[in-house]
C-alpha cells in the first residue's frame, strides 16, 4: 500500500500541496521557435511530452513546461526572475549533451552549471547524485530590491516555508525552492519576456482567489474555468513584477 502511494507521487509532475493548498505548477515560456525550445528540453534535459486536454506540454518531476510561439522582449537576465534551475543526477553526462547541442555554458564547476538556453533563458543545473530520477525541478531565482520583503510576501501569500539555500535566503513550496538575491539595479517584470510567467497549482482555487482579493491583491484575470483544458485559472502580478498564473487541475498531467 505504502509503496504504491509513493510510486503514484513519484509519477505525478505536480506534487501534493502544502498546508494552504499550494504547490509548484508550471513554467510558461515564450519562444521564437517553439520546436527549438522543445528540442532542448526533450533531448538535453530529458523532459517528456505530455498532453493537457488538446494542448502539448512538457513535463519533468515537479513541474509542467508550457511553450508558446512569440517574440519575447528579452531573456531572463534583467528581469525579476534571473533564472530557473533543475536538479540532475549526472551533471557531467548532461553537460556532454549540452555541449553536443551547442548550448552556451556560462559558468560551471563540479556541482553546478549555468546555461544560456534558447530565447536567452538562464537555466542552472545542480548535481544531486542521490536522485532516483535523472532530472527534477529545483528552484526559481528572484532578483529583487528587497529580499526579506519578497520572501515574506511569498510566505504569507502561498505558505512558502522560509529557509536558506546555500548563501541565499529562500522559501520552499512542494516542488520548488524560491531563492532571493538583492539587486541594486531596477529589474523588469516577467510578462512578455521569454519566461513570461510562473504558475502555482492551488487546491480550491476559487476560494483561494477570494482570499487574495480580500487582502487587496488585484487579479488581472479573475478566476475562471477552462473546459477545453479541464482546469481553472487566475492571473495576477506580484509587487515586484513577477507575472503569476494560478491553476487547479494540473494533476491530470502525468
Amino acid at each position: 500500500m505504502i509503496s504504491a502511494l509513493l510510486a503514484a507521487v513519484a509519477l505525478a509532475q505536480v506534487l501534493p500541496p502544502n498546508e494552504v493548498g499550494v504547490s509548484m505548477g508550471h513554467l510558461h515560456l515564450t519562444a521564437k521557435d517553439p520546436d527549438v525550445q522543445k528540442k532542448f528540453w526533450i533531448d538535453v534535459v530529458g523532459a517528456k511530452p505530455a498532453k493537457l486536454g488538446a494542448l502539448d506540454v512538457l513535463k519533468i518531476p515537479g513541474t509542467i513546461i508550457f511553450i508558446n510561439k512569440g517574440e519575447p522582449t528579452g531573456g531572463t537576465a534583467g528581469s525579476v526572475i534571473n533564472h530557473v534551475g533543475v536538479k540532475v543526477r549526472d551533471i557531467e553526462a548532461m553537460l556532454t549533451k549540452v555541449e553536443a547541442a551547442g548550448i552556451k555554458i556560462l559558468t560551471r564547476n563540479e556541482k553546478q552549471a549555468m546555461l544560456l538556453i534558447p530565447d536567452d533563458i538562464r537555466l542552472e543545473l545542480t548535481a544531486d547524485p542521490s536522485m532516483t530520477e535523472p532530472v527534477a525541478n529545483h528552484h526559481i531565482h528572484f532578483y529583487t530590491g528587497d529580499v526579506e520583503a519578497t520572501r515574506k510576501w511569498y510566505a504569507e501569500t502561498f505558505g512558502a516555508v522560509p529557509g536558506q539555500r546555500g548563501p541565499f535566503q529562500a522559501a520552499d513550496l512542494p516542488g520548488v525552492n524560491l531563492s532571493f538575491t538583492k539587486s541594486d539595479e531596477a529589474v523588469a517584470g516577467t510578462k512578455g519576456r521569454s519566461l513570461d510567467h510562473i504558475g502555482f497549482e492551488v487546491r480550491d482555487l476559487e476560494a483561494f482567489t477570494k482570499r487574495l482579493e480580500q487582502r487587496g491583491i488585484k487579479l488581472s484575470v479573475p478566476y475562471r474555468n477552462v473546459p477545453r483544458l479541464g482546469i481553472s485559472i487566475a492571473f495576477f502580478t506580484d509587487p515586484w513584477g513577477t507575472y503569476i498564473e494560478l491553476t487547479e487541475g494540473l494533476q491530470q498531467v502525468k
